[in-house]
C-alpha cells in the first residue's frame, strides 16, 4: 500500500490555471516550496508567436540541429532540446522549463517527506504518476500496479514516450520522460524520467535532438 505520512505540509489539490500563446490551458499543483504545471506542455508557438518547427518525418527528425516539436501520444507535445533552449522561450509568460537542479529539488522534497513508496525512500514514481493510462506491471511498487494508489503528489505524470535519435516515436504507455533546460554536454541535455515497469525518478540525459516531454514550473 502506498502511504505519505508527511504529506499534510503539500498543498497537492490542482488549483490555479494557466494559458499559453495557443490558449491551451493548464492546471497548477505546489509541491514543496515549488508550483508546476500539472500538465504536459502542448503549445506550437513560442513566447513572442513564432511557430515552433513541427517535424513528421523521422528520417529529417534524425539529421536535425535546430529546433522542433512533433505530436505523439496526445499527453502533450515532443520538443527536442533546441527548442526548449531558444531564446524565444518555449514556456508561458511566468514560467520556465526546469533545470537539473530545479528537478534535485523535487525530488529531495519527495524523498524527505516520505513520498517514497510505502513511505520512505527512494522510489518516487508512484507518487507522481496519474492514476490511469500506464500499461500494467504486477511488481509492487512499479508505476503500472494498482494505478488507483498514485498520484498522492498531484503531479499527475501520464506516458507519453518519447522520439529519439532514430526519429522514431516510442514508450506512450509506458514511460514519461521530461526535459530540463541544462546541458550534460555540448551535445547532450539533462533529464528526468519514469516507467510503468519501475518505481524510480530516474536522471539521464538525452542527445539534443531526441524529443521528450516538457513540464514547465512557476518561476
Amino acid at each position: 500500500m502506498l502511504t505519505n505520512s508527511c504529506k499534510k505540509d503539500n498543498d497537492n489539490t490542482p488549483s490555479d490555471i494557466v494559458t499559453d500563446i495557443d490558449g491551451n490551458i493548464y492546471h497548477t499543483v505546489t509541491i514543496g516550496t515549488q508550483v508546476w504545471m500539472v500538465e504536459n506542455l502542448n503549445v506550437t508557438h513560442y513566447r513572442n508567436g513564432d511557430p515552433i518547427t513541427n517535424v513528421t518525418e523521422n528520417a529529417q527528425w534524425f539529421i536535425l540541429t535546430t529546433e522542433a516539436y512533433c505530436d505523439y501520444s496526445g499527453y502533450g507535445r515532443i520538443y527536442n532540446s533546441y527548442a526548449v533552449q531558444d531564446s524565444r522561450n518555449i514556456a508561458p509568460t511566468g514560467w520556465h522549463v526546469p533545470s537539473d537542479t530545479e528537478w534535485t529539488i523535487l525530488s529531495d522534497y519527495l524523498i524527505n517527506n516520505g513520498y517514497g513508496y510505502e513511505g520512505s525512500g527512494h522510489d518516487l514514481a508512484k507518487s507522481l504518476a496519474a492514476t490511469s493510462g500506464w500499461d500494467t506491471f504486477s511488481d509492487a511498487g512499479a508505476t503500472g500496479n494498482d494505478q488507483a494508489s498514485n498520484n498522492s503528489t498531484g503531479f499527475t505524470a501520464l506516458p507519453g514516450g518519447g522520439r529519439f535519435t532514430s526519429g522514431f516515436l516510442y514508450d506512450a504507455g509506458r514511460s514519461a520522460y521530461w526535459l530540463s533546460s541544462t546541458d550534460a554536454s555540448a551535445t547532450s541535455t539533462w533529464s528526468r524520467g519514469i516507467d510503468y515497469n519501475g518505481s524510480a525518478l530516474g536522471r539521464g540525459y538525452y542527445d539534443k535532438d531526441d524529443g521528450l516531454s516538457v513540464r514547465c514550473l512557476k518561476d
